[in-house]
């Protein structure tokens, strides 16, 4: 929050450059002001919210999809690789749309606005994530393999305790990359009606009629978000590095 009315106090520094710019809409000393930045502000438990559970699914649905990708038999190889290349071909716009529009004359199912955008996020990321974990295995050496077959690990049991801890190491920066990607990736929810930051602002332009002003708080919203999770990722790097050493 500090770091966000800086950033608001420097704009308004700016806001005698010129008589057409009105940052008093985001003025954080005037009434009116303070209630705007709070009402962009309360979509930040949206935005939050269903980027975390999206990501938390699609590293599931990512891992699952990976593993067959890894087998000997090429039908296995096949699912992964239809599966990949048809959901990173759909726009994630399109498919939150599909699953929100689509799904429920497909299948009868209705989602709200919040799941349908977690399942169309989740699905769009589990396509990347299956291709970071199935390159994260690729990259442990055949020698940890043996190793486990020689300790009578089975294969589940090899890769539970053995080659993914040391894979998700090595993909953590791609984890992080992929979290700041879908938090960027959920303001698109708002075309069907989600409450998060971007639908927020937009509201606040229609009413207010300053999109400079606000749009310029709202990217300022998304790098604040964005810099504490990579400062949390870069973090939790130096954890991992440090228990290793």
């Amino acid at each position: 929050m500090k770091r966000f009315l800086l950033f608001a106090s420097v704009l308004l520094l700016l806001s005698g450059c010129s008589a057409n710019w009105g940052w008093y809409v985001v003025d954080p000393t005037k009434t009116s002001g303070w209630n705007n930045l709070k009402f962009m502000a309360s979509g930040a438990y949206y935005t939050i919210g269903m980027s975390v559970t999206a990501i938390l699914m699609s590293v599931v649905v990512g891992l699952l999809v990976a593993i067959p990708g890894l087998s000997e038999k090429r039908g296995w190889r096949m699912f992964n690789r239809t599966y990949v290349e048809i959901v990173r071909s759909v726009p994630v716009l399109v498919l939150i749309l599909w699953v929100y529009y689509g799904l429920p004359a497909l299948s009868g199912i209705t989602l709200n606005v919040f799941w349908a955008g977690v399942l169309a996020l989740a699905l769009s990321d589990s396509a990347f994530q299956a291709e970071i974990f199935r390159g994260g295995i690729q990259s442990i050496s055949r020698g940890q393999y043996e190793a486990a077959q020689s300790i009578s690990l089975n294969y589940r049991d090899t890769m539970r305790f053995v080659i993914l801890p040391q894979a998700i190491r090595l993909i953590l920066p791609a984890l992080g990359n992929q979290l700041v990607y879908m938090l960027k990736m959920s303001s698109l929810v708002s075309v069907i009606g989600m409450q998060e930051l971007t639908r927020k602002a937009n509201e606040l332009v229609v009413s207010e009629y300053r999109p400079l002003e606000i749009y310029t708080i709202l990217m300022l919203e998304y790098l604040v978000l964005i810099l504490f999770v990579s400062a949390g990722v870069r973090r939790l790097e130096r954890r991992l590095n440090a228990s290793d050493t």
